[in-house]
């Protein structure tokens, strides 16, 4: 239960963050986080610059991810 709490205080506190996400099928994704089910089932991540172009908004499954990171300054 400490390491879920701890968890979702890391995202709740990654929100407005530049990230980079990595999908399980190798593509690699920046953009920024606005929010995170409790289940981690879906991200929402605003300006999400793929090698197809820049979204304005997406809809990123959790299942789909392998792993994801934020710049800390």
């Amino acid at each position: 239960a400490a390491l879920r709490e701890r968890y979702l205080r890391v995202l709740a506190a990654s929100r407005g963050l530049r990230g980079r996400f990595r999908f399980r099928s190798g593509l690699e994704a920046s953009g920024v986080l606005g929010a995170v089910d409790l289940e981690s089932a879906a991200f929402q991540v605003d300006g999400l610059g793929t090698p197809l172009g820049v979204q304005e908004a997406a809809l990123l499954r959790g299942g789909d991810l392998l792993s994801f990171s934020f710049l800390v300054a």
